[in-house]
């Protein structure tokens, strides 16, 4: 046998995957049944196979998802009703792996999501919760997080610690998803035990601003058919430069696989996980000007908090019917509250004392603070029921996955009640007249003495304002199907059945919230059909070309957040006859290409999109907390271009980049003066750049940057106020690491690198405007044993 030499396969490729139904093996087995079959032949033929080829070194808690030797490339998304791979899938999805997450020295999803093009942050407000809110090529997205395919609600606070990768599906998904995904989806995909192997990879970071983050993910394999994974939490830091504003992360989540038979594979995960943070909302815009205010004192008081706590437990099962067919059932239950007391502080004109303010001499500029509370509490459960199969239809395999999904969430919303009993420093004139304030800086332009403890709150919680609930029943149908070597259609159509009730404080004078009204229960019962189609042509064996269309359905009051508050996508109704109507129905077409490139190792893809949303709920009395609005008489559009690229350029150098350059108008409102504008909270251009450049088998270095086009304040699904808003800006991060040895690496990263002066986000009167972290540095040890 002279010259005897064997293919390696990648490491990940070896695994049985019994969930879709691969009969057990392992690697010794098939390198023992290749030598025997060689040493029986050898008298009779010659034989020589190729040379041992080494794809990557691999480490045991790869991405299962990933694209062997391309750490920021994705070889497919989780849901398993996805069953082409990424590049085979037409639609724009961004995948962001956990190597490129890691390098990215970005944790929490909030921070994940803004360098992504396409998608911007929205701010919370009284009613309108904290925590995290995007949205997605114009439109509001904080009710479209999924994790693992299910819908994620309540406003959190969401960390990547035990996360594979996250995905973002722009355009309506709502054949997936159900209600709402007008701009798009996020789905996070957890990490799941396995009994492939061993491993315990522990990390550790220290950084500036007392910053440090500790992180255990550990698998162990009890047995053949049995493994145990855990991911555990730690991290605080100060926000940079704004201390004594942090933040504090605590989370674990537990993983349990067992394989019963060759058939049936069974995953339980709990997770629990709690963000707190001393919160600083920032600046504010001077509304003379239209600027954002720089170098403003860090004001955030004593007292304040944004408080998460998320606790789920989740079953998946998958069995194997036969080779062709397989069921993937996955169960949900879970519970989120969200708390929270913030400061904020907007421009105003100061007085020392109240002979001054009345008779508006001796004013001088300053910031006076403001206080934003609530509370919400979310109970939900959910049950999803996948048959994927293949079956030959009229001459063609057709790739049917037949669905079913139930679930009912409710959240309950509240507010605190508080007291100052600090002395106040200024007078101002306010809607009441004269009265006393909280100003934090003096008549010279200085800070004052103990800003951060002026108001010196007392804090009780106080009464639920609005109890909203949806019970859905799902049915599903999707298929794809390759018509010929070249060509392949697909769709899918769904139908949502629900039951809506959300009891309210609600006036006949249409307002909401702490003026005198009475609870009002406001209910919906019918359904809705959504859909997708489209096809795709393959101009190579590695390029394809597609057109689609799809569509999505949002509830009037489907945000949970915000109860009666129309300009926030809470319930909108004529005053006079509170019925909630029809609701908002979108369609979107996209046009776009994918090539895999550099040995299937570059994904790169572009896509022409167009988003039309009808029927839009309108709030036109310029009262965002009013009940009472116009019904189904707004329109808008958002149309665009998208690229992407990611993968390797060579074999040293890996690469995920995105651009969006999009255009947004509205096309008919019930105020006249609205239409032609374009949509508050939205970036016309964006683009982000993430590079590696492995310099040595142990050394790598890397950098990213982040731009965003001006925003411009205003309500979601409205037009902008062209006045207020914040700048555009690019921001550079870089990042360094070193492989000690097989077990022990080190990692730095230095977050904006020039220390740049940004702004993410602006409340629709500018009176708080989010401020991007200033320079950062941390450095991280991961040891592996």
């Amino acid at each position: 046998m002279d010259n005897i030499t064997m293919v390696s396969t990648p490491a990940h490729t070896l695994r049985k995957n019994r969930t879709a139904g691969f009969a057990p093996g392992t690697l010794a087995l098939a390198i023992s049944g290749a030598l025997m079959a060689s040493v029986a032949t050898a008298d009779e033929t010659s034989i020589a196979l190729d040379k041992l080829k080494i794809e990557e070194s691999l480490t045991p808690d790869t991405n299962p998802y990933a694209v062997p030797g391309a750490p920021y490339l994705a070889d497919r998304v989780s849901d398993p009703r996805r069953t082409r791979s990424l590049a085979e899938t037409p639609q724009t999805i961004t995948v962001l792996t956990a190597a490129e997450i890691s390098d990215s020295g970005r944790s929490d999803l909030r921070e994940i999501l803004d360098g992504q093009p396409g998608i911007t942050l929205g701010t919370g407000e009284n009613g309108n919760a904290f925590g995290d809110r995007y949205i997605i090529r114009g439109h509001e997205a904080r009710s479209d997080i999924f994790i693992d395919g299910l819908r994620d609600p309540g406003m959190t606070v969401r960390e990547s610690f035990a996360v594979e990768q996250v995905e973002i599906s722009k355009g309506p998904s709502s054949s997936f998803a159900g209600r709402g995904t007008t701009g798009g989806a996020v789905n996070s995909a957890t990490k799941r035990a396995s009994t492939e192997y061993d491993f315990t990879k522990l990390s550790a970071g220290i950084g500036t601003d007392n910053y440090h983050r500790l992180t255990l993910d550990t698998n162990q394999v009890i047995d053949y058919d049995t493994a145990l994974r855990a991911n555990i939490l730690h991290a605080q830091e100060d926000v940079p430069e704004r201390s004594p504003a942090d933040r504090e992360r605590i989370g674990a989540a537990l993983s349990l696989s067992h394989q019963f038979t060759d058939q049936l594979e069974m995953t339980a995960d709990y997770y629990h996980f709690e963000g707190t943070d001393s919160p600083d909302l920032g600046t504010y815009i001077d509304r003379s000007s239209g600027k954002v205010v720089r170098n403003i004192p860090a004001y955030v008081q004593d007292e304040d908090f944004l408080e998460s706590q998320v606790d789920t437990f989740t079953v998946r099962m998958g069995y194997e019917i036969n080779p062709q067919t397989r069921i993937v059932n996955l169960t949900r239950y879970g519970t989120t509250d969200n708390g929270y007391i913030t400061t904020g502080a907007r421009g105003t004109t100061a007085y020392s004392t109240m002979t001054d303010a009345t008779n508006d001499t001796n004013g001088y500029t300053s910031a006076s603070l403001s206080t934003h509370q609530g509370w919400q509490e979310v109970e939900y459960f959910a049950n999803q029921l996948n048959l994927l199969t293949t079956q030959e239809i009229g001459g063609l395999d057709h790739e049917l996955v037949i669905g079913a999904e139930y679930s009912h969430q409710s959240v309950l919303n509240g507010v605190y009640n508080t007291s100052s009993s600090g002395s106040a420093n200024c007078f101002t004139v306010g809607r009441s007249g004269v009265g006393e304030s909280y100003c934090i800086t003096d008549a010279d332009g200085n800070t004052v003495a103990g800003v951060n403890h002026l108001m010196q709150r007392d804090i009780t919680r106080g009464d639920a304002d609005s109890d909203w609930n949806v019970e859905t029943l799902s049915l599903s149908l999707m298929d794809t199907v390759d018509l010929t070597d070249r060509w392949t259609l697909f769709g899918g159509i769904r139908h949502d059945y629900y039951d809506y009730k959300t009891t309210a404080n609600f006036d006949p004078d249409g307002r909401s919230g702490p003026q005198p009204s009475a609870p009002h229960d406001f209910t919906d019962k019918g359904g809705y059909w959504n859909g997708h189609i489209g096809a795709s042509y393959d101009i190579t064996p590695r390029a394809n070309i597609y057109a689609s269309f799809s569509t999505a359905t949002n509830l009037n009051g489907g945000e949970s957040d915000v109860g009666t508050s129309c300009g926030y996508g809470g319930i909108c109704v004529d005053a006079s006859d509170p019925q909630l109507g029809d609701p908002e129905r979108t369609q979107s077409w996209e046009l776009g290409t994918k090539w895999r490139l550099q040995d299937d190792r570059l994904l790169a893809t572009a896509a022409l999109f167009r988003i039309t949303k009808n029927d839009v709920m309108e709030q036109p009395t310029g009262d965002s907390y009013s009940t009472e609005g116009s019904l189904n008489t707004g329109k808008n559009r958002v149309e665009g271009i998208e690229l992407g690229l990611a993968g390797n350029l060579t074999e040293r150098l890996s690469i995920q980049a995105g651009l969006a350059v999009m255009n947004a108008e509205v096309l008919e409102s019930v105020n006249a003066d609205n239409v032609g504008k374009t949509l508050a909270n939205f970036a016309d251009r964006s683009a982000s750049l993430l590079l590696k450049y492995q310099a040595t088998p142990a050394f790598a270095l890397g950098g990213s940057a982040t731009y965003e086009s001006a925003r411009y304040t205003g309500q979601p699904d409205t037009a902008a106020n062209e006045d207020l808003g914040v700048p555009e800006y690019t921001v550079f991060d870089a990042f360094a690491s070193y492989q000690v040895n097989r077990d022990l690496k080190f990692r730095l990263n230095v977050g904006n690198l020039f220390n740049k002066d940004y702004y993410l986000a602006a409340y629709r009167s500018g009176s708080f405007t989010y401020i991007g972290d200033k320079r950062n540095a941390q450095l991280t040890m991961e040891y592996s044993f």
